[in-house]
């Protein structure tokens, strides 16, 4: 059986303290309304898991469905603005 071990960091850009760094969390709040457009999404599909899809159900997927693409391309849009400081 080989043994691990773990060297120390020689450096302290090498040390990771384990907490996000502030552009990590930036990046995390810029896509907030994606995930929680994503996390709406799957809330609806998993209500209808059980049961058959309603009407009333299909409506929901739907909207949720467009929620998510609308975070999607509002994301994308921000992105490529962010990107966008070329030569006119």
């Amino acid at each position: 059986m080989q043994s691990i071990i773990t060297l120390p960091a020689t450096s302290g850009a090498l040390a990771f303290d384990g907490e996000p760094s502030d552009a990590e969390l930036d990046a995390v709040e810029l896509e907030m309304p994606l995930i929680l457009a994503e996390v709406d999404l799957l809330d609806v599909e998993i209500m209808t898991l059980d049961r058959p899809a309603t009407v009333l159900d299909e409506r929901r997927i739907r909207r949720a469905r467009n929620r998510v693409m609308a975070a999607r391309r509002d994301l994308t849009n921000r992105a490529g603005l962010t990107q966008a400081g070329g030569a006119a």
